[in-house]
């Protein structure tokens, strides 16, 4: 422990890789599924065939379904692209789970039994890691080097 009463990494500990691995797949796996969405499928027709036809029957309000259904897209790529480079993590992060609790509620909204193992479960799981552990570890990130670069002023 330093004299903040933070747990003091080791060089040596398999700490910094696990949170570059950790943070590139989340990173990637958002950050690809908001290329597709947004630049492919396009923000509209995902809300359209995503949110507003699946869920036009439920008690949500329309206007809901197509605000929802266009800034999803946008926010897994943005969100995504930050995890990928470590820039702005915590944020980012936090806007992904927000994402996560979202479909978790559209899913079971639908399907009351989802499988959540399948999707759900392993980005939340990698969102959870990546917040609990120590930000300060992880090296590779534009987070870290911007640090680095403060405290060395």
């Amino acid at each position: 422990m330093n004299e903040d009463g933070r747990a003091v990494t080791s060089r040596s500990s398999g700490v910094p890789w696990a949170l570059l691995f950790a943070r590139l797949v989340l990173g990637l796996i958002f950050f690809m599924a908001g290329v597709f969405k947004v630049f492919q499928l396009g923000p509209l027709e995902h809300a359209r065939r995503f949110f507003v036809e699946p869920y036009a029957e439920s008690f949500l309000p329309v206007w809901s379904l197509w605000a929802t259904g266009v800034t999803v897209p946008i926010v897994e790529l943005v969100a995504g692209g930050l995890v990928l480079i470590g820039w702005r993590t915590r944020a980012a992060l936090l806007a992904l789970g927000a994402v996560l609790v979202l479909v978790t509620f559209g899913h079971l909204l639908a399907e009351p039994l989802y499988p959540f193992h399948e999707h759900v479960i392993p980005r939340l799981a990698l969102v959870l890691f990546l917040l609990v552990l120590p930000s300060q570890d992880d090296r590779w990130s534009a987070d870290g080097w911007w640090a680095r670069r403060s405290a060395g002023r």
